[in-house]
């Protein structure tokens, strides 16, 4: 068993642009691909040539990425709405069928999709609340991923990726259902990517993007100054350099995506 790493890798490299065709001929689904990271990793890949399939629960937020991602030219996208809130095993099942009659494989996956549930202490946390993230955060990470692993198995540089958030799963006071999904996704990618190590060329990343300015983070922290996070977009290189040729040579482990 290998032992995880400690220390996050920071990508991509000095001096690191993404090629217009960087990506061309991967297929890669990304979750909340509507916001967020979710939504710059969707208009990165594509523009590097790749072609996403972009699972959101809102039709009309994927129907305006679709436009975004058409008119900026690239790959091609595929919508899928879902809600990950409410999806059951069969409906994972059904999307991986339809992704294995299309395309026979899948090269990445990108786990972008948060419920954050608000800062609530423990005693009182809402139990219908409670559910809800733990569904969208842990549970649909886990069905996604055992649905998926046929096809990720069936592609020569497989990716699959999961979002972390240091300081929520650190367990500070009124973090509640995020922080604790958080450090359990964390666990669940350590266990993946060791039980994948011998079996699978599957590459199993931690992605740390650091503080962004995002719709989540604005409710976390409610007060904070804009000048303390910086746009997602400038995650994009990083993101593009590890789901490439480029990321293969780093293999498994935990990366820091911050721009410098």
């Amino acid at each position: 068993m290998s032992t995880p790493r400690a220390v996050r890798t920071q990508v991509p490299p000095e001096g690191y642009a993404p090629a217009r065709d960087e990506l061309a001929g991967r297929v890669i689904l990304i979750t909340g691909s509507t916001g967020g990271l979710g939504r710059v990793a969707a208009l990165a890949m594509a523009a590097s040539g790749a072609e996403v399939v972009l699972v959101g629960r809102s039709l009309a937020r994927l129907q305006g990425l679709y436009d975004d991602i058409e008119a900026a030219g690239g790959g091609r996208a595929v919508l899928y709405p879902m809600n990950l809130g409410g999806a059951q095993p069969d409906d994972y099942a059904e999307l991986a069928d339809r992704l294995g009659n299309e395309y026979g494989r899948l090269d990445g996956l990108l786990h972008g999709a948060a419920a954050f549930g608000g800062l609530t202490a423990l005693s009182g946390y809402p139990l219908e609340r409670w559910a809800e993230v733990l569904q969208v955060n842990l549970n649909a990470c886990f069905l996604l991923t055992r649905a998926l692993l046929p096809l990720l198995g069936s592609a020569p540089d497989p990716v699959i990726a999961f979002v972390d958030d240091e300081g929520a799963r650190s367990g500070g006071a009124y973090w509640g259902a995020y922080g604790i999904t958080k450090a359990a996704v964390d666990t669940f990618s350590r266990i993946l990517a060791d039980e994948l190590e011998c079996n699978s060329h599957a590459r199993v990343l931690r992605l740390d993007p650091g503080p962004m300015r995002t719709a989540l983070r604005a409710l976390a922290y409610p007060a904070e100054s804009p000048a303390c996070a910086s746009a997602p977009a400038e995650r994009a290189p990083g993101l593009v350099f590890l789901f490439g040729p480029h990321g293969r040579r780093l293999g498994s482990g935990a990366f820091d995506l911050r721009p410098r």
